[in-house]
């Protein structure tokens, strides 16, 4: 029932292949179409700079996620809760963050950036986290975990997307999404570790490590991320980078993938 390609899609008319190949091709994935696997395409992704930015931001906000949400209604009982009413008072956070979620993601895809939205949303996290590691006061932490939230969870969806619109090529894409979202997913270990019950009632160094994580990796990343793009952007719509497809044919152009001198990369 699953096909690769929209190409290879038997129930999609002549009309709905077309259009959905239009579409992907407006969303930066001109090669929606059928592709076969070549180890060139692992290698593209080793070497490129992108894969490693797209590292170090996920690692920024998947560290920060798991340490956030495994601990949170410790945090909260901490504060002078009931196990019962700190799970309770777990609940409001997520949602806020869930509606800023949707929000971001909206309004992402409406203005075709990215990175803007990462940075803006991860100061949240910065000042939120900032705030629990001095907070003495538990309604104060408890607003701390709010901007916590709000910090972190917009950032996982539109990190991952704008590390897809930037990578081109099924493959490319396919081993790009695996390094990023399999190195962000490895920092949960630490999440584990940091709150200490010695550390109780205030996790200073939980907090500090999370806070490390969120300005370095998350916010760090993604401005150094949006930086880079922009300057590349620049060159090629200067014409510096149009050596690369001097004496190559159609196909090997298009091996290029994001490599090639006419994309353009999403900021």
């Amino acid at each position: 029932m699953v096909v690769d390609f929209p190409d290879d899609a038997t129930f999609l008319s002549p009309e709905d292949r077309a259009r959905v190949l239009r579409r992907l091709r407006n969303d930066q994935q001109s090669s929606a179409e059928h592709e076969d696997f070549k180890m060139l395409y692992l290698w593209q992704s080793l070497k490129d700079w992108k894969t490693y930015t797209g590292m170090l931001i996920y690692m920024g906000v998947d560290g920060s996620l798991y340490a956030f949400s495994l601990f949170l209604p410790s945090i909260i009982k901490e504060m002078g809760y009931s196990a019962t009413h700190a799970q309770l008072l777990s609940v409001p956070p997520y949602a806020a963050a869930c509606i800023l979620t949707i929000l971001v993601g909206w309004q992402a895809d409406r203005s075709n950036r990215r990175g803007v939205f990462n940075i803006a949303t991860s100061l949240l996290g910065v000042v939120g986290f900032s705030i629990l590691l001095g907070s003495n006061s538990a309604a104060l932490s408890y607003v701390a975990v709010f901007l916590g939230a709000l910090g972190i969870y917009p950032c996982i969806p539109n990190t991952i997307t704008w590390v897809s619109n930037n990578v081109e090529g099924v493959y490319k894409r396919g081993v790009t999404l695996g390094f990023v979202i399999g190195w962000g997913n490895l920092n949960g270990v630490m999440s584990s570790n940091v709150y200490r019950q010695v550390d109780a009632p205030h996790y200073r160094l939980g907090h500090g490590i999370v806070l490390g994580y969120l300005a370095v990796g998350l916010l760090g990343g993604s401005v150094l991320n949006w930086v880079l793009l922009r300057k590349e952007n620049e060159k090629r719509r200067n014409g510096e980078r149009d050596t690369w497809v001097q004496g190559l044919g159609r196909g090997e152009v298009e091996y290029l993938g994001d490599r090639r001198p006419d994309f353009l990369y999403t900021l």
